[in-house]
């Protein structure tokens, strides 16, 4: 659907996805530029209208009750984030995901100070005035952007809509929140699940934490108390033990645990994710 030339309000959409383990992905699709008259004469002072983007953050939480998909919390980092993009779209007179000079999505999030394992990006713009319900409605009918807003993998949303020269731009930033945690923290987390499961979990950290902190394919370390088992795992959430370790619990009997954190490898920021080695004996 060209939603371009289809859309009675003349309503543009784009949008971005960026999630960990995936990375960076765009689908391809061509920006349609805004109409000449939209990026003649001078530029006046732009307007933002919060309450377009408040409205449009209801019909967004209504459609995703409607699919069964958890209602999107408001985040002011990311509201930041979007309401940045918006008004340089809106100086610049046109829509795209990244402006020249500009940061990207993941940048211009992580500045703001938002943490994240994903992230994703529905842009729009249309000639003013814009009821948001069009801008919602252009967005649920094209199956990216629909996928975007309805995704059961984000629960966070910053959402923007700014007016200038005659057309209105709307930025909408969904991402997964994660929480930022001390080292100390991650451990506690981690070590809490172990004991749901019947380990006990050693206070004396050193040997995991060593074990985590060794660069990848080093030699093995000299433990103190060696392990029966041991592994590295790295993921947004610390308090969810990955499947290969339940496998090896379900499958050997283990008395005790060590658990250790240290800091994350080979993740872009700023995507927030924990590196965690746990050793079993």
């Amino acid at each position: 659907m060209n939603l371009a030339s289809e859309t009675p309000m003349r309503i543009f959409v784009a949008l971005l996805l960026l999630s960990i383990p995936l990375g960076f992905r765009c689908p391809a699709q061509t920006v349609p530029a805004l109409p000449a008259s939209a990026q003649s004469g001078q530029q006046i002072r732009p307007q933002i209208l919060q309450p377009d983007a408040t409205r449009l953050l209801t019909l967004t939480n209504e459609a995703r009750a409607a699919e069964g998909a958890g209602p999107l919390t408001w985040d002011t980092a990311l509201a930041a984030a979007a309401l940045k993009h918006c008004l340089r779209m809106a100086a610049e007179g046109r829509m795209a995901h990244q402006l020249d000079g500009e940061a990207n999505l993941t940048e211009r999030a992580g500045q703001a100070g938002a943490h994240f394992s994903t992230i994703e990006e529905n842009i729009a713009s249309g000639s003013a005035p814009t009821d948001p319900i069009e801008f919602h409605t252009g967005w649920l009918d094209s199956p990216d952007h629909r996928a975007n807003m309805l995704s059961h993998n984000v629960d966070r949303v910053g959402i923007a809509v700014v007016v200038s020269s005659g057309v209105t731009y709307a930025v909408a930033d969904y991402a997964r929140a994660v929480p930022v945690l001390t080292r100390e923290e991650v451990e506690a987390d981690f070590s809490s699940v172990l004991r749901s499961r019947g380990l006990s979990v050693l206070k004396d950290r050193r040997d995991a934490r060593a074990y985590c902190d060794q660069v990848q394919g080093s030699r093995s370390l000299l433990f103190n108390n060696p392990p029966r088992y041991r592994m590295l795992w790295q993921n947004a959430d610390p308090a969810h033990l990955p499947q290969e370790l339940l496998d090896r619990l379900t499958a050997e009997r283990y008395r005790q645990a060590a658990v250790g954190s240290c800091p994350p490898q080979n993740v872009a920021d700023p995507f927030t994710v924990y590196r965690v080695a746990v050793l079993l004996y």
